[in-house]
């Protein structure tokens, strides 16, 4: 376990590095590994630890790389039905069997913490938590879940799922795309992104801190 924790920190500071090796050897099979890897981030619960901010954002940089053999609107257009793909997976996933996970105590498969916070994330901001959830990390892969389990509207679930599955993946492979490769961002490629991990954690940890101040007040009232 701490040897694939190590692996997955050191794959995320340095994913520059480690995509500018993998495109080399694999070239247009580049493109399959990129769209399951977004897949997988938003559409399966239980792998929520995949890298997905920073991940396009590095690859908006490669694709800017001068002779990169990677198309930025053709990248653009498979991750975008990627990350909509997974959201609607998730979804429909949630509607199935969600009902079962909430009423259990424990589960082995899923963090039943992580469901519960993107349960009052979404009971909060309703229909637009689909949106909004695609910029937060972790509640990212669980949001869609729980819209599925409250039985979110077919239609609304899907203008926001389409909506933010453009925005997201526009925003962050431009970003990269325009400014990953200035040189003062590739000499401290690791900082930016690790910036890019703090910054998209930032809203999780104020929604936390929000409901254990709100669960704090309610039991003094209640004492």
């Amino acid at each position: 376990m701490k040897e694939l924790t190590l692996w997955l920190i050191d794959l995320v500071l340095h994913l520059d590095v480690h995509l500018n090796e993998l495109s080399k050897g694999l070239g247009n099979w580049m493109y399959v590994i990129l769209f399951a890897v977004i897949f997988c981030e938003t559409g399966l619960i239980v792998t929520p630890f995949l890298p997905g901010d920073s991940l396009l954002f590095a690859v908006g940089a490669l694709i800017a790389v001068e002779g990169s053999p990677l198309s930025l609107p053709l990248m653009t257009v498979l991750l975008i039905v990627a990350a909509i793909l997974g959201d609607a997976v998730n979804y429909a996933a949630g509607r199935t069997i969600g009902p079962k996970v909430f009423r259990s105590e424990s589960s082995r498969l899923l963090n039943r913490n992580h469901l519960l916070r993107a349960q009052a994330f979404y009971e909060k901001h309703g229909g637009k938590a689909i949106f909004l959830a695609r910029f937060m990390p972790i509640v990212r892969t669980f949001a869609p879940f729980v819209a599925g389990v409250g039985r979110m509207n077919h239609m609304r679930f899907w203008m926001f799922n389409i909506s933010g599955g453009i925005c997201w993946v526009v925003m962050f492979l431009l970003a990269g795309y325009w400014f990953g490769n200035l040189p003062i961002v590739k000499r401290y490629f690791h900082l930016v992104i690790v910036g890019i991990v703090v910054v998209s954690v930032i809203p999780v940890v104020i929604e936390w801190y929000k409901a254990r101040k709100e669960a704090s007040q309610a039991n003094i009232k209640g004492n």
